[in-house]
């Protein structure tokens, strides 16, 4: 049994005019590709839109209503403006971890920079909204909240948060990837001793283990995983970020 695991290949490597070296790797590949499909996705569903919309203008409100609708219940109504992120980036998750079904190219979450960015820029939302609302002091005095003592432990939850959010996303994928690699080796090595007894090379060398467990299992660590653990993050991120965006005080009532 041969099974390699290892992180992203390194596909190309050059210099930007001489001030950086860009590293080209198979999360590089994949994240472009799954925003150049979401991209031309979004203008090729956006366009031409009628009054009575055909099938596919119908389903693709009933998808935008329902990203609104969800942030509406987890976020409340104010925070609506927050929809058109959510829905891209349960698109780029879902797309980014269905991407390895193709048999060529690697999850781009798979790659825990991937997850750890997305995870720092809920943080510099959650950030930017507590500031904005409270003041900077204000936002530092929240960590002093509710006693003093609590300071340092409200310090360490704060830089938790986005480890813990990438950690699980990242967890899950590549976790899935490595045990299909590792049952697929398997399932080679069951193959190889069945069949070994036979002496015609071509018998012995059939994969019959390999046909269809493989693909249920793919269809659970790549499909269902993939879109839960995408679905996941994303409430997260609407918990964290609707928590720093409250609803606006009530206008006093004139007399």
């Amino acid at each position: 049994m041969n099974v390699n695991i290892t992180g992203p290949r390194i596909l190309a490597e050059f210099s930007f005019f001489g001030l950086c070296d860009v590293t080209i790797t198979q999360t590089t590949l994949t994240s472009l590709l799954v925003l150049a499909a979401v991209t031309i996705l979004c203008w090729r569903l956006g366009r031409n839109l009628r009054k009575r919309p055909g099938r596919m203008q119908a389903v693709t409100e009933r998808a935008v209503l329902a990203v609104y609708k969800l942030v509406d219940d987890t976020m409340g109504k104010h925070n609506e403006r927050f929809a058109p992120y959510i829905g891209a980036l349960f698109c780029s998750s879902v797309l980014g971890s269905l991407a390895s079904l193709t048999g060529f190219l690697r999850s781009s979450t798979a790659d825990l920079s991937t997850t750890l960015t997305w995870a720092l820029m809920t943080t510099a939302l959650v950030w930017y909204n507590n500031i904005k609302n409270n003041g900077f002091f204000g936002w530092l005095k929240g960590f002093t909240e509710p006693v003093v003592v609590m300071t340092p432990m409200n310090i360490i939850s704060e830089i938790a948060q986005p480890i813990s959010m990438s950690f699980r996303h990242f967890g899950n994928i590549a976790g899935g990837s490595v045990l299909t690699a590792l049952i697929y080796g398997g399932l080679s090595a069951l193959s190889s001793f069945v069949l070994g007894w036979i002496p015609s090379e071509f018998i012995s060398s059939i994969p019959i283990f390999q046909v269809g467990i493989p693909a249920v299992l793919s269809i659970y660590f790549d499909l269902f995983t993939g879109c839960i653990q995408a679905l996941v993050f994303c409430m997260l991120t609407m918990v964290y970020v609707g928590a720093a965006c409250p609803p606006p005080a009530p206008k006093p009532e004139k007399k």
